[in-house]
């Protein structure tokens, strides 16, 4: 009888360790990723939108809805695969530095019973993970804002996505080499931000300023109270993007939700008195500006800095962008027309290096990674590495897309179109009608 009893022991300690459903994070990421999609429609939507002229503001909307599409069908059909697939490392494809592989293309071999880190269903991370994908390309449309050809948008967006964003989401969570490095990147401050943001400065140098753009003439926005209604779905979605970002409803989610809003509220009140003192105004468009700085900032660091870093992040990061924006950007004379590469890009370069300033074990835990200013040095090297990787990959991947996108489709618009609006000549409609 007691030789029996022992004989049930493995088969008992089998299904004790049999992962079993977690149903408070399936349904947190589940709302987590409700969460993120509202931050590309409606909230990029409005938010640039209500930046543009009246007479383009249709362009944005359709550029971004353009967007949900076909990133969607994108991801499930082979990007997802390409990101977070292992089956090309563990067969030793010299591929596997690029992406993942191809056994999970149209999600192939994932069932509604398949759980993945968090004990969630995997098709509820592919979901999760998709809407990252979603809004990526999406915050790049700021920089050729007025003027660009929409058959051109789509080839290159489409082309951009599979060539850049894919194998970027591979190297840094997909088990790629800057993950392996080390890199820090919590929810997508190299994967999302320098991504869009440098390809965002290149796009606008490429394609050139618009006909009526003058240094210290700025364009008025049509609607601010869109800027603002797209600030606050983005505010509220980036809940989602960042305390999503652990996969689990615990004490990580609570603390990223917590440094998220709170290095917002501060960037959101630092660029107004910035704006205050150099404008003789607190505005509007800057309280907003400065809140999306502080949400791009705090996204790579989300996971590992507590509150000293977030108010640090809130601070410094408003005060390099606003510099961006109010001064180099006049004296290099690109146009940049909503300044994706001003709070975007150089936010997700301030986040990124930050993070290696202020990670601390007290979030980590104790054999969790440490900032330099915990004595770590290592680790800043590493973020400024992973930094440098996505600056030039970024750059180099948009640099060529533009050339070949432009020598075919063509990419700007006529001078009488973006005259008198690419609403009316590209999607024969007006978005407001008298």
């Amino acid at each position: 009888m007691l030789i029996f009893m022992f004989c049930l022991v493995p088969e008992v300690s089998a299904q004790t360790e049999a992962p079993v459903l977690d149903s408070g994070n399936t349904a947190w990421i589940l709302t987590s990723s409700l969460l993120v999609l509202l931050m590309s429609i409606p909230g990029i939507a409005l938010f640039y939108g209500g930046l543009v002229r009246q007479k383009n503001v249709l362009s944005i909307i359709m550029q971004t809805l353009f967007i949900v599409g076909v990133v969607s069908i994108l991801w499930i059909a082979f990007g997802y695969s390409w990101a977070f697939d292992t089956s090309f490392s563990e067969s030793g494809n010299p591929l596997a530095f690029l992406i993942g592989g191809f056994d999970k293309a149209f999600l192939s071999g994932i069932s509604i019973h398949t759980l993945t880190a968090g004990n969630i269903p995997e098709l509820t991370f592919v979901m999760f993970q998709c809407m990252f994908a979603i809004i990526t390309p999406a915050l790049i449309l700021g920089a050729f804002a007025e003027r660009i050809k929409f058959s051109g948008y789509i080839l290159f967006i489409t082309l951009w996505v599979i060539l850049a964003y894919f194998p970027m989401a591979h190297w840094v969570w997909g088990g790629g080499f800057l993950q392996q490095m080390g890199a820090i990147d919590f929810a997508g401050g190299t994967v999302v931000h320098i991504n869009a943001g440098i390809s965002a400065l290149v796009m606008a140098v490429m394609l050139g300023k618009r006909m009526d753009y003058r240094i210290g003439h700025p364009i008025t926005p049509h609607n601010v109270t869109f800027v603002f209604m797209g600030t606050s779905f983005l505010w509220l979605g980036w809940f989602g993007f960042n305390a999503g970002s652990g996969l689990a409803a615990d004490g990580l989610a609570a603390n990223a939700f917590l440094v998220t809003h709170v290095a917002t509220a501060v960037a959101a009140i630092t660029w107004m008195v910035v704006d205050w003192i150099c404008n003789k105004k607190p505005t509007t468009i800057g309280a907003c500006t400065g809140a999306v700085a502080g949400l791009v900032a705090i996204t790579p660091a989300a996971g590992t800095v507590g509150l000293l870093g977030a108010f640090c992040i809130g601070i410094v990061t408003p005060v390099i962008c606003f510099f961006m924006v109010a001064v180099i950007k006049p004296r290099f004379k690109y146009d940049d027309a909503l300044d994706a590469f001003g709070v975007h890009g150089i936010g997700g370069i301030v986040g990124s290096i930050l993070t290696g300033v202020f990670a601390t074990r007290f979030i980590t835990g104790d054999d969790g990674v440490q900032g330099a200013l915990y004595g770590d040095w290592h680790q800043l090297w590493v973020q400024i590495l992973a930094t440098a990787v996505s600056v030039v990959f970024s750059a180099v991947v948009t640099y060529i897309l533009f050339k070949l996108v432009d020598s075919t489709v063509g990419l700007r618009v006529d001078k009488r179109v973006e005259e008198e609006g690419l609403d009316i000549y590209e999607h024969g409609e007006s978005a407001y009608n008298h």
